[in-house]
C-alpha cells in the first residue's frame, strides 16, 4: 500500500480561518515565514514537544499538519492519527499557502516568504 494514499489530506482551499494549524517546519523556515497563528513545533523536536500540541489543540477539533511541501507533515499526521488525533496533512504546504494567496508572515508581523 502506497504511504500517501494513507495520510488523510486536505487542500489549502478546505482549510477556513479559526482552523487549528500545526507548522513543523525547521526554525529557519519559520522564521522566514508562517500562517499568523500557526502553532510551531518543528519535526526534529515534535516527540519531545508533543504535549505542547496536546495543550494548545482544540478538544474535539481537528489538527492541520504543514510544512514546506507536504513530507513532513504527512509523517507527523500520521503519527497523530495512531495517537488517536484528528489530524490531516494540508496538501501542498506552505508553497501552495502562498501560490494561493494566503497571507504569510513573520514574528514582527511583516510579510514573510516561504523558504
Amino acid at each position: 500500500m502506497n504511504f500517501a494514499a494513507r495520510v488523510p489530506t486536505v487542500e489549502i482551499t478546505d482549510l477556513k480561518d479559526g482552523d487549528f494549524l500545526l507548522d513543523v517546519r525547521e526554525n529557519d523556515e519559520w522564521q522566514a515565514g508562517h500562517a499568523e497563528g500557526a502553532l510551531h513545533i518543528p519535526i526534529s523536536e515534535f516527540v519531545a514537544r508533543y504535549g505542547e500540541l496536546t495543550e494548545a489543540a482544540p478538544q474535539d477539533g481537528r489538527v492541520h499538519v504543514i510544512c514546506r511541501s507536504g513530507g513532513r507533515s504527512a509523517q507527523v499526521t500520521m503519527y497523530l492519527v495512531q495517537q488517536g488525533i484528528d489530524a490531516v496533512n494540508v496538501d501542498g504546504g506552505m508553497q501552495i499557502w502562498q501560490a494561493a494567496g494566503r497571507p504569510v508572515i513573520t514574528d514582527t508581523g511583516r510579510p514573510g516568504e516561504v523558504l
